[in-house]
């Protein structure tokens, strides 16, 4: 299916008996204050917990991919089926829901999609808002199947540097890559991977819905002349899932994302870093 679904066709199929509506909500990196529509839920939605449940809870950064069959088991508590149809929003936007969006793409499975805009757009809509998350659901029979292409980790990214066969994308501000402003985490070191390209998320959204395909397309083309794999990094590995929902939606699928992106590149102390 298409890696995004505008709010009118969640409004017209959301009662279809093999849709599944996943909240993917997490705060905002950087933000003091929970989103002012935090209290709301699009009806039958289902809470896909990034901070606690879906990540490697033993790994030393945040955010990282868990294990094949904790995934597959906590999927399968959702409920979730072999042939169902997931919607995945946030209440920022589109802002964390293309994580649990990729993680089930690395997983194996493809009849996923982000809603474009997420619950905010859904409420200008003046669609129908719920208080609280479904309950009594049974057990799915969801199977993982991990795509291992998907993922890349810092020696793939270190090699690059040298063969540069790969063109890594970082999804962090402009400021953040040059280090003209602290990283949110504390200690941090500041700056960026060398050979790394600067492309803020915020750049291929307009009001918190993706920009057009063609839009996108020129972008990735003006980067990427040669059509070089692309290799999406950010801060902690959320929003180098933005970057990797635009190449999707542009068809260019020869992607992977950098899991500990920079928090692990920046803590490591052999790794080299620009400013």
């Amino acid at each position: 299916m298409s890696p995004i679904v505008t709010v009118d066709w969640l409004h017209e199929h959301i009662k279809a008996n093999n849709v599944v509506v996943l909240d993917a909500t997490i705060k905002k990196v950087g933000s003091s204050e929970e989103d002012s529509d935090n209290k709301y839920l699009i009806p039958n939605t289902r809470f896909f917990d990034l901070k606690n449940v879906f990540l490697d809870k033993n790994d030393e950064f945040p955010n990282t991919i868990p294990e094949e069959n904790d995934f597959e088991e906590q999927v399968i508590n959702l409920g979730v089926n072999i042939d169902s149809c997931i919607i995945i929003y946030d209440n920022i936007g589109t802002y964390s829901s293309p994580r649990a969006w990729w993680l089930f793409k690395v997983f194996g499975f493809h009849n996923v999609a982000v809603l474009n805009g997420g619950l905010p757009k859904w409420i200008q809509s003046g669609f129908e808002v719920a208080d609280k998350y479904i309950e009594g659901f049974t057990k799915g029979n969801f199977t993982a199947n991990l795509i291992q292409e998907l993922v890349t980790n810092y020696q793939q990214v270190f090699e690059n540097i040298t063969s540069n066969e790969n063109c890594t994308i970082d999804a962090r501000s402009n400021e953040r890559f040059l280090a003209k402003v602290p990283e949110p985490r504390k200690d941090l070191k500041g700056g960026h991977i060398p050979k790394s390209v600067s492309l803020p998320y915020t750049e291929v959204q307009e009001d918190g819905e993706m920009k057009p395909k063609e839009e996108l397309i020129r972008m990735f083309d003006k980067i990427n002349s040669e059509n070089k794999k692309f290799i999406c990094t950010c801060g902690s590995g959320i929003t180098a899932c933005i970057l990797a929902l635009a190449l999707e939606i542009t068809g260019k699928t020869n992607y992977s994302v950098y899991d500990g992106s920079w928090t692990e590149w920046a803590s490591m102390p052999n790794l080299p870093i620009e400013k």
